[in-house]
């Protein structure tokens, strides 16, 4: 009952001020921009304008980027529906029955299909995160020293499932970034480590700029090596909204997988891609009519969408209740919290329930704004595709140096985020995951700091970490989790092996 109270006064905190509306509505288009331009991601546009916000009022500059996550991770589907490129990887699914409509001349009603779902699963997700978030969060309060550096070795278990190709790569991906955790003052003692003399990097690498070089410089340099024009759409977008019948039977699956997608996101280290997929899988064991789905069925695109869309509330739980992010988009978020002066934790709960709440609000109007620009600008959003690249990425690029630039209004900035980019952009030519580092600038100094404290409340006795229960539990966790995950990866490897193997020697047969 608390927390319903709680979530009505903070909507009335955010209806109070029209600027709190006007600032989701801009998040939730620009995030759609981002989302269905193919090459950026949900996670780019966050990280882009995270140091826009700084000027804007706490509340104003999250529900910014709240609206670009919601609304990036639907613009995916777009792209993906017409031109069978995915903006972002949680659209991936969708592509399988949504360009087929598109071929059929129906890419007006999957796009009316994907927005209707991604409103009701995002709506699921919001929900969910809103009256289960504080429950957790109340469990948390029992975390210590201990604790907390057990939990941060359960969140860098994610490094496996987003270390890509190889777990190796990923693994010296992001033991780099734990080594960039370790520049300027030693948290505790206050010496200057590997500072190199430089009264710049006694604060430590800055994370937005290190944000900007491993998401937007990186971009902009791979672009540049591109430089093409994206494919023109030659689908018609025609009639968006489909029939209320045809909204009546996708209603289950849409319930279903937007529940789906809320669980898996709230699974560190999975995020909306795989929700996604498993969705998918799940409404075509499930249909009536399995064999149609990759040949257009309706089904095949609602399912994924609620879930990705779904797994955007899932993925905020563990970030906002033990400070561990669910995904790529909330790494950043968190690391915005923090750059404004906010730690996601359970104390977050007690002290800054005025930022908590309208956060959970601002993610259900996301929603809502979403149905409505989503269908009402649909045929918009559907040309932008057809940007050139070459406009685009000088666009990036300027964002990129302005948003470096502005934390500390220092050109030092600028040129450490475009070392980081070049580092990003060679490393993605090596087919190095960057990820991981971003996991590793965030999680590395908790995990540091609360390693050394437990051992000094312990007298330097590093059984404290197994025999406390809850530091037991997620030690024990992060083992389990490391070993299924990796042969879980294992798996999907041979998977991709054999369908690789399969397609060759067709196409030898069909060339002989």
């Amino acid at each position: 009952m608390d927390s319903l109270i709680n979530l009505l006064d903070a909507f009335q905190i955010i209806f109070s001020n029209p600027y709190s509306l006007m600032y989701i509505l801009i998040g939730v288009a620009a995030g759609i921009i981002v989302g269905c331009l193919p090459g950026l991601t949900a996670t780019m546009g966050v990280a882009l304008l995270v140091p826009f916000t700084f000027s804007l009022p706490p509340v104003q500059g999250l529900l910014l980027l709240l609206g670009i996550f919601t609304g990036g991770i639907y613009g995916g589907s777009i792209s993906g529906i017409l031109i069978r490129t995915p903006g972002t990887p949680a659209a991936a699914a969708t592509l399988l029955d949504g360009y087929p409509l598109s071929q059929r001349g129906e890419a007006g009603k999957a796009i009316g299909i994907a927005t209707i779902a991604s409103f009701i699963g995002g709506s699921i997700g919001a929900l969910i995160m809103s009256f289960l978030a504080p429950e957790i969060a109340q469990f948390g309060l029992r975390f210590g020293p201990p604790e907390f550096f057990a939990l941060a070795i359960f969140g860098l278990t994610m490094i496996i499932s987003i270390s890509g190709v190889s777990l190796l790569k990923g693994a010296i991906a992001a033991l780099f970034g734990l080594l960039l955790t370790t520049i300027g003052l030693d948290p505790l003692s206050g010496v200057a480590r590997f500072s190199f003399g430089s009264d710049d990097l006694l604060g430590g690498i800055t994370f937005i700029p290190a944000l900007i070089g491993l998401f937007g410089f990186a971009q902009v340099f791979h672009n540049i090596e591109k430089m093409q024009i994206v494919p023109q759409v030659k689908s018609k977008v025609g009639k968006i909204l489909p029939s209320l019948k045809e909204i009546r039977s996708l209603l289950p699956t849409m319930f279903k997988s937007g529940g789906m997608g809320a669980m898996t996101g709230s699974v560190p280290g999975l995020g909306a891609d795989v929700a996604a997929f498993i969705a998918y899988a799940e409404a075509k064991r499930t249909a009536k009519k399995p064999e149609e789905f990759g040949k257009g069925a309706l089904e095949g695109v609602a399912a994924p969408e609620a879930a990705n869309n779904g797994a955007t509330g899932g993925a905020m739980i563990p970030m906002l209740t033990l400070g561990i992010p669910g995904d790529a988009v909330t790494a950043v978020l968190l690391g915005a919290l923090t750059i404004h002066g906010f730690q996601p934790g359970p104390l977050l709960f007690v002290n800054h329930l005025d930022i908590v709440y309208p956060i959970f609000a601002g993610m259900i109007l996301c929603q809502l704004v979403l149905l409505i620009v989503g269908l009402a600008g649909a045929r918009l959003f559907a040309r932008l595709i057809n940007i050139d690249t070459r406009i685009l990425t000088a666009v990036i690029f300027l964002l990129c140096i302005v948003g470096s630039y502005s934390i500390r209004f220092s050109f030092f900035d600028v040129g450490l985020g475009l070392t980081i980019g070049v580092l990003a952009y060679f490393m993605g030519k090596a087919q190095f995951p960057v990820s991981p580092i971003l996991l590793a600038l965030i999680l590395g100094p908790m995990a540091e700091q609360n390693m050394r404290r437990s051992l000094m409340l312990s007298r330097d006795d590093p059984t404290i970490f197994f025999t406390r229960p809850i530091s037991a539990i997620f030690l024990f966790l992060a083992v389990f989790m490391a070993i299924t995950s990796y042969i879980r990866f294992k798996q999907l490897r041979k998977i991709e092996q054999r369908v690789a193997d399969d397609a060759a020697v067709e196409n030898e047969s069909n060339n002989g």
